[in-house]
């Protein structure tokens, strides 16, 4: 299992710096952008270049908090398994949790490829000249990285027990 642990490095990694150069951009892109109002100049990309991003940095903070188990929840029947001393309990409900959330984001991955795909035959050119696709393509790669945080913590979690 080590290639798991070598492979979930690699994108917390990747999450990390990409979610870093991301934000340094916006920031970047958002004081140039109000600099250039002052001046009453503007660049009609900078926005939605900005704005794009964002939707960004959203799925890689999205994959990062998966990493660490800190995912948006529903944590009804967490606080009632947190009092039971039986570890069986806590590994088969991180598992439960850990499958439902693998299957919902690949449903999301395999609808957001679809988009693309629709975007891609009828979308058009936007900004800057790029294909509005290729903006779309965010959301299908976003929950593809955050469905493969999903499955590594499922495969840790099997192959090493409680360990996590």
């Amino acid at each position: 299992m080590k290639w798991v642990k070598t492979f979930d490095q690699m994108l917390e990694k990747l999450s990390r710096w990409g979610i870093v150069a991301s934000l340094f951009t916006i920031l970047l892109l958002a004081v140039s952008a109000i600099v250039m109002r002052w001046m009453g100049q503007s660049l009609m990309w900078m926005e939605p270049l900005t704005r794009h991003l964002v939707f960004l940095s959203t799925f890689l903070g999205g994959s990062l908090a998966t990493s660490r188990n800190e995912h948006i929840k529903v944590d009804l029947l967490t606080k009632l398994i947190e009092k039971s001393p039986s570890r069986a309990l806590h590994w088969c409900h991180r598992n439960i949790v850990t499958v439902f959330c693998f299957l919902v984001c690949f449903y999301l991955t395999r609808s957001g490829w679809d988009f693309y795909l629709s975007e891609k035959e009828f979308g058009a050119p936007s900004f800057l000249d790029i294909h509005s696709a290729w903006l779309v393509g965010i959301i299908p790669a976003g929950m593809a990285l955050i469905t493969l945080r999903f499955l590594n913590r499922l495969l840790l979690s099997i192959f090493q027990g409680d360990a996590q």
